[in-house]
């Protein structure tokens, strides 16, 4: 059984208050997601395809990421993720935005790293392929190929702060 931490609307932890991952989230409270963009020192970023079984299957995601733990900060929880679905092991990550959608907060990460481009590990049932793109084809990607509008956004987010220089 996976156990969330709550949070209110304003981003603060609700001290005394668990919710369990398949049970409904009460109204007012939310839950903390995480997602780290992996970007290579060389100016390429990471997608990853998710495996066909899964829901949104085939399609490809632009940050590894997924819900904190009881007790994991957002930093702890994108640390863990990033390992667990690419095998890159960094500490090096920049909060790059906070987005609210619906009951969940989506705490968004940056990753610059210089590992190894085919060192990438994929997680079983989770993923099935990567690719490293350029910024312009990640950019250029429609919405029939990314998992979520959430990552449509986060996309042009990023495109517009790459166009006012503090995106680099």
């Amino acid at each position: 059984m996976e156990r969330w931490d709550a949070y209110d609307r304003n981003f603060r932890k609700v001290e005394g208050v668990t919710l369990i991952r398949g049970e409904p989230i009460p109204e007012g409270l939310c839950h903390l997601v995480c997602d780290v963009l992996v970007r290579h020192c060389d100016g390429t970023y990471l997608l990853m395809q998710r495996d066909r079984r899964k829901h949104y299957g085939g399609m490809w995601e632009a940050t590894a990421g997924g819900s904190a733990l009881q007790n994991e900060t957002p930093v702890e929880c994108a640390v863990r993720e990033l390992y667990e679905e690419t095998g890159i092991p960094s500490r090096e990550l920049t909060e790059v935005g906070r987005v609210l959608s619906g009951n969940t907060i989506y705490v968004e990460f940056l990753c610059v790293t210089d590992c190894r481009k085919d060192s990438v590990r994929l997680q079983v049932g989770e993923t099935i392929a990567y690719r490293w793109v350029s910024k312009e084809q990640l950019l250029s990607m429609k919405k029939e190929e990314l998992v979520t509008e959430r990552m449509q956004e986060y996309i042009e987010e990023l495109q517009t702060g790459c166009e006012r220089g503090d995106g680099e």
